[in-house]
Order: C-alpha cells, then structure tokens, then sequence
C-alpha cells in the first residue's frame, strides 16, 4: 500500500512544473477528401469530352477569338452593360428616395413605375422599343393642345442602339430601386435624426450619412445585377440591335453551318468579362465591408491562421505564458 502511494505521489507533478502543451491530433475529414475525388474524377471527364469531341472545332475557336468583328461585338455588349446600368442606378436611386418620401404622389409614382417594369417581361419591351417608331413615327415638343415648338422623326433619335440602351436601364431601375431601398433602410432610423440635430439638410443626411452606409447592402446585389446586364444584353435582337456579341456569335455560326464552335467564342468572353467584374465586386464589398464585425469570418483558411500567430505573438511579447519555451506557443 506504501509503494502504491509513492508511486502515485512520484507522478504527480509538483506546483513549480511549467504547464505541458497539449499535442492535439488534426480531426480527419474523410467525407471531404471522398468529395474531392469524386469532383476530381468528374472534372477530368468533363475535359476529356471537351477536348476529345471533334464536333466544337477548336481548332476554330482559337483564332475566333481575336478577330475584329468580335472585338467590336465585345465592345459594344459591354457600352449596352454600362450604359444601362448607369441609367439604371440614376433611376433607382431616384425612385427609392420618391418611395421614401412622404409625398403620396411620389409614392404612387413611384410604386406605379416599379410595378409595371417588373410586371412586364424585358423581351417584351424591346420589342415594344423597337416600334416606337411605328407606334409614334414623329415626336414634337410643345403645349398640349397647343403649338409645337419642335419636332423630329422619330427614328432619327431613337436608333436602335439607343432603343436597346434605354430599353435594358428603365426596366433596371425598376429591380435595383428595390435594392436600393433596402439598402438605405438597412441604416438605424437614428442616424438620420441625429444628423437633423446638427442641421444637416435632407439631401446632405442622403448623401453623406445614409447612402454611405447603405453601401454595403446594397454593393452585393447590384454587382449581381450587373452581371446579369451584361448576359441580358444578348436579348437586344428583338429591337433589333445586331452589333452584341450573341448575335455576332450566331450569324457567323449561321453563314458557315459551325454554330457551336462560334457560340463557344462567345462563352469564353462572356466568362472572361464575368471573372472580371467579379473581381472588382469582391473588392467593392471589401471597401464598403471593412468596418463589419462579421468581417473575420470571410476570411480566408490562410488568412485566419495568420491572425491567429499575429494575436499569439502579441501574448508571448505580453509574457503572460511561460518562459520555457515562447515559440512554441506560435502555431
């Protein structure tokens, strides 16, 4: 019974032994490394039928690619994305403030506007824009019932890339005014009372308090909306506007019996524009993010490790673990 005693008194530690590390065993995540051989095994089916089926001619893919005719089909999608988008974002912001205001009439406005845009199928209106022309084949300005100071031929202004452009912004204001007014009502009730305190005027709070916050809700989605744009532009035929790279892409594969190999030209560049604005989405949410608490957990598996051997490192050079051995305390 003595011996038992000792021995167990000799394995005891004593109160001066430093702590010991806990040498922990990774968790094996056997369900994720089945996943990624299956996706790996799938994947490499995918590219062997890509490269091995002779039937997408890749051998005229490639120099498609960079030819002028698609370069100007390129340009021209991407003047219908921005410039329907930059119409598209003047309205809705426009329409969210009229939603906002306490003005019936600009409620009803409003209200009115959203509900026939997004009521209505965009085919639909690019074809009622391309016979404006038809339904109103001349346009004067003046008074009602009254004199005409000026009057134009209607297709002389509205051309058909002007059509396509106003067609693609006005029914896009109508799906980023509710975004946009999501985002503005996304900002405490508060803040705008507090900046009233201060004397601050209605647009100045818009402007400098509530839009600036709002940012960050309202970034995500109309990123979204402009990739969307971008790929919506392919319905601008129906005007018809025929200078878009889909259409480009068809004819050619029309004129040559090939349609595969030209509308794989147009995917290629469609994701390529897509990876881009993408990119500069992330970084738009990365801007407008950078004071959100939730920030930490969209980072990366290499990032959120070297956040926590910089926080380690900032304990050790406090001395609040053990002397022993510091280093080993940084993962």
């Amino acid at each position: 019974m003595s011996n038992e005693s000792a021995a167990t008194s000799a394995d005891a530690p004593s109160a001066g032994d430093a702590p010991q590390l806990i040498h922990a065993v990774p968790l094996r995540h056997w369900g994720r490394w089945i996943a990624v051989a299956v996706i790996v095994v799938l994947a490499a089916m995918a590219v062997h039928g890509l490269v091995t089926n002779k039937n997408y001619h890749w051998g005229l893919v490639l120099p498609m690619l960079f030819t002028y005719e698609i370069g100007r089909a390129i340009c021209w999608t991407l003047i219908l994305t921005v410039a329907a988008m930059a119409i598209g974002i003047v309205l809705a912001v426009t329409l969210a403030v009229m939603r906002r205001s306490d003005n019936p009439v600009m409620r009803a406005v409003a209200t009115f506007y959203i509900w026939f845009f997004r009521g209505t199928p965009i085919y639909t209106q690019l074809i009622f824009w391309g016979l404006v022309g038809v339904l109103y084949p001349r346009l004067s300005l003046g008074i009602p019932f009254g004199p005409e100071f000026w009057s134009f031929r209607t297709y002389d202004v509205f051309t058909a890339g002007v059509c396509a452009i106003l067609g693609l912004g006005l029914n896009e204001a109508a799906y980023l005014s509710e975004i946009v007014r999501s985002g503005l009502g996304s900002v405490d009730r508060g803040q705008e009372e507090a900046a009233q305190a201060l004397g601050m005027g209605p647009r100045t709070i818009l402007l400098r308090i509530v839009l600036p916050q709002a940012m960050r809700v309202i970034v995500p989605p109309t990123g979204n909306e402009t990739i969307s744009m971008l790929k919506t532009t392919s319905l601008v035929t129906a005007v018809p506007f025929t200078l878009e790279l889909t259409k480009v892409a068809t004819d050619y594969g029309s004129q040559t019996l090939l349609p595969i190999p030209f509308l794989v030209v147009a995917g290629i560049w469609y994701l390529v524009i897509t990876s881009i604005l993408m990119f500069f989405q992330s970084k738009l949410e990365a801007y407008y993010g950078r004071s959100d608490s939730q920030a930490p957990d969209r980072l990366s598996r290499r990032g959120r490790r070297r956040q926590r051997t910089s926080r380690q490192a900032a304990i050790n050079a406090a001395r609040t673990t053990p002397d022993a051995a510091p280093n080993e305390w940084v993962g």
